[in-house]
């Protein structure tokens, strides 16, 4: 069982129940990033609009590991990254650039995560970038937006070339740096995210083998997965995959939900 540090005072008696919906999938979603692997000690952030006319959001505590985050924990931050909330946990406001700008310039950017896997940052060092090596990989492909890396996101000025790089995708490669995915929910943007994560993971082990071994899809394919990716993660993530992810959560530990 994962160590759960609670607030003195119960949130949810705090909140609407439909911030509390989302407090629960963004906290299962810093659980299932652990759970795969792809967390990053306390770095890196997920986070999500609640809903309402604040513009407000939630995002984890700076101070606690991804297997330690409940939908309690999660902290409440406006615009700047400033708690609007009272919280016992320690906040990252220079951690919330990359999410801010996304959140605000896009309206269908209810959920945005970031990471640093290994084989996310592998794939963002490459000149080529994501290649239409897997069928994962092409399901996702026509998503992904490419941005310059420019140090450690704390410039704000950075965040309008982000979203004008970003455009209407819901995926993006951070060269040299790492992953990041939105999407109208949390389920819909943890699921773009599973695929390319995998799809980065394909790339690394099938060019361990050589360049000249590869072998690659016929013409028109990747477009036409591509297309068929666009149309259907999002039913795949909202209908089936998120709610099985959801039981295997509760069966492997279900203090998420605390």
């Amino acid at each position: 069982m994962a160590t759960v540090l609670k607030p003195v005072d119960s949130v949810q008696d705090q909140v609407s129940p439909e911030e509390w919906a989302v407090r629960v999938d963004l906290a299962a979603a810093y659980r299932l990033v652990a759970h795969y692997g792809w967390d990053d000690l306390i770095f890196t952030h997920l986070s999500a609009r609640v809903p309402g006319p604040e513009h407000h959001f939630l995002i984890n505590p700076y101070n606690l590991m991804f297997d330690e985050i409940t939908a309690s924990s999660l902290v409440k931050i406006d615009v700047d990254g400033r708690p609007v909330m009272a919280t016992p946990y320690l906040t990252n406001p220079a951690g919330f650039t990359i999410h801010s700008a996304l959140h605000m310039a896009r309206e269908d950017a209810h959920a945005v995560m970031h990471l640093h896997t290994p084989a996310g940052q592998a794939v963002s060092a490459q000149a080529e970038g994501l290649m239409p090596l897997t069928q994962t990989a092409m399901l996702i492909r026509g998503e992904i937006a490419y941005h310059e890396y420019e140090g450690v996101a704390t410039d704000l000025e950075e965040r309008e070339r982000l979203v004008a790089d970003m455009g209407t995708k819901d995926a993006m490669i951070l060269r040299n740096h790492g992953t990041l995915t939105v999407g109208e929910n949390v389920a819909q943007c943890f699921i773009k995210m599973y695929f390319l994560e995998r799809a980065c993971e394909a790339q690394i082990m099938a060019l361990s083998g050589g360049v000249a071994n590869l072998a690659h899809p016929p013409q028109g394919t990747p477009e036409k997965a591509a297309g068929q990716g666009k149309n259907g993660l999002g039913v795949v993530a909202d209908m089936l995959a998120w709610p099985a992810l959801l039981r295997k959560l509760d069966r492997i530990d279900p203090s998420y939900r605390n």
